[in-house]
């Protein structure tokens, strides 16, 4: 395996991503993997981890709170509709 393009560990069980870009990275942990690939909330500076939120104008936020924070109107969390129990209503909204 090629060595982790993250932090360079050469790790007999590494992993490959391939980007929608076709760019193809090796990695030897999540965690690497995460701080290479995952985008980063305009406001507070996290790592988005999961499905996060996105301004009309491509501005990435882990939540909708920091969306509010930095002064986005009209942006909810992501939520799944078709979970079982789940109203089907954003969890946060600021409309």
């Amino acid at each position: 395996m090629k060595p982790c393009a993250t932090c360079g560990n050469d790790y007999d069980k590494a992993f490959q991503i391939t980007t929608s870009g076709g760019e193809t990275m090796y990695f030897d942990s999540f965690e690497c993997a995460i701080h290479r690939l995952a985008p980063i909330c305009t406001h507070c500076g996290c790592r988005v981890i999961g499905h996060g939120t996105e301004s009309k104008d491509g501005l990435i936020f882990c939540c909708a709170h920091c969306a509010a924070q930095a002064g986005v109107t009209g942006v909810d969390d992501r939520q799944d509709n078709e979970t079982p129990g789940v109203s089907g209503e954003p969890a946060y909204s600021l409309d």
